[in-house]
């Protein structure tokens, strides 16, 4: 009895992404020894993804009328409200072509041999102008945007609609707590789906590696040393100089950032590093009332590591299936990446929901997303760091563009003190 009771607290103290991994692992075994079994795995990973594919239209619904129809509190910080959105949207754009450039670059797709099945899928269009490009966006039945994967109509109409709630104020309140509490739904749904990624995880990799063979898996180290590699790029040659034009110590910032950052690393998650976060952005010394806008603001706006993945992501998928992507129809796909990216953070693998909605708007077969379930748990640890390291470097921008003056010394700021707004920091930035 004693023994059961042990293997069943074993089995709870794993993490989630322990257990992805375990499946990662038992799916290259099972590929490996056992070809033709790992062959009829890929039914696993067929219902995870049509599971995840049903998320994409009621969460990206649900998210985005919430957001804009809450642009009312952003209108209301005012100045601080237009300089952290700004910020954000600059940062995410050139996270972007950073994960663009990467992937083009070190081609981690090209040269992976794929299935007949797949070559199949692979669309046959002819490429399309940018007027038709255009025309296509706009969507003349939501439902049939839903129903055919259309993302980008859906955010148009999304956009719109939630533009439309917050114009209207105190009248479109039941529509609005309606898309909140839809949203709230959908993360636990989500939640729910993500207790299938091992077994996902597993008929993938368990399919690849058992009709390609254990070649099958160099793409998916080429992949994550690529976003690795990008991600390292983009801290250092944008946030670095970035820190070092808007004159935020790049060494105290790093001493007061580290603790939150490595909390995401290690857990993939940037919920668990928020309240360290906020605590040590204060104690680095901006203001409580920047913090506690920037921060949670940019959990939804500011997904530097994320959109980054994406941009890279998306187009390792059409690499994988030798689809020609020519750069007008790349920049489509990140000005669509660079909307349906906002408001999921909250989301477990998030990224799958928005990459998989992409994928189904563009054309592109998911025979890549197989390869990526298998290391997405190693490439979520480093787009969530970096996430989290992005938005403490928001608020103390933020702080900087309101005059804030960090000292260059390690020791931390009163936090009592200065939620009090009597700090001399603060002092010093009102007598400016």
């Amino acid at each position: 009895m004693g023994g059961t009771l042990n293997q069943m607290s074993l089995f709870k103290s794993i993490s989630l992404t322990g257990w992805i991994i375990i499946g990662l692992v038992a799916g290259i075994a099972v590929g490996h020894y056992t070809p033709d079994v790992g062959k009829s795995m890929s039914i696993f990973a067929n219902i995870f993804l049509r599971l995840i594919k049903s998320i994409i239209a009621p969460l990206l619904f649900a998210t985005l009328v919430h957001g804009m129809a809450g642009i009312g509190d952003i209108k209301a910080m005012g100045r601080i409200g237009a300089k952290a959105i700004a910020y954000f949207e600059i940062l995410t754009t050139i996270a972007l072509f950073v994960g663009l450039g990467f992937v083009n670059l070190f081609k981690p797709g090209v040269g992976v041999e794929i299935t007949e099945a797949a070559k199949a899928n692979i669309p046959q269009t002819k490429p399309q102008n940018l007027q038709q490009i255009l025309e296509h966006t706009f969507p003349t039945s939501v439902i049939q945007s839903m129903a055919e994967g259309e993302v980008l109509q859906l955010v148009v109409f999304t956009f719109l609609f939630g533009i439309a709630c917050a114009a209207i104020g105190s009248r479109a309140k039941h529509v609005v707590d309606f898309c909140e509490s839809l949203a709230e739904v959908m993360f636990r749904y989500t939640k729910y789906v993500m207790y299938l990624a091992p077994l996902g995880v597993f008929g993938a990799i368990a399919a690849t590696v058992g009709s390609r063979g254990l070649a099958a898996l160099v793409p998916m180290i080429k992949l994550v040393g690529t976003l690795y590699a990008a991600q390292i790029f983009f801290v250092v040659a944008v946030f670095v100089p970035t820190m070092i034009l808007t004159k935020v110590p790049v060494k105290r910032f790093w001493t007061f950032a580290k603790e939150p950052f490595i909390i995401a690393f290690t857990t993939a998650s940037s919920e668990s590093a928020l309240p360290r976060a906020l605590q040590n952005m204060q104690s680095f010394g901006v203001p409580k009332h920047i913090v506690s806008f920037v921060l949670p603001t940019g959990y939804s706006f500011n997904l530097d590591g994320t959109t980054l993945y994406l941009a890279l992501a998306a187009v390792f998928c059409a690499q994988v299936v030798n689809l020609e992507l020519d750069f007008g129809r790349q920049i489509i796909i990140l000005l669509t990446l660079m909307l349906t990216s906002k408001g999921v953070a909250g989301v477990p693998r998030a990224s799958l929901v928005v990459l998989s909605g992409t994928l189904a708007t563009f054309g592109i077969p998911a025979e890549g997303i197989g390869l990526i379930l298998g290391v997405d748990a190693f490439m979520d640890m480093a787009r969530t760091s970096v996430n989290v390291l992005g938005n403490c470097l928001a608020s103390a921008v933020v702080g900087r563009w309101e005059g804030i003056q960090y000292p260059t010394h390690d020791e931390p700021i009163n936090i009592e003190t200065a939620a009090n707004n009597q700090s001399p920091l603060v002092v010093a930035a009102t007598a400016d």
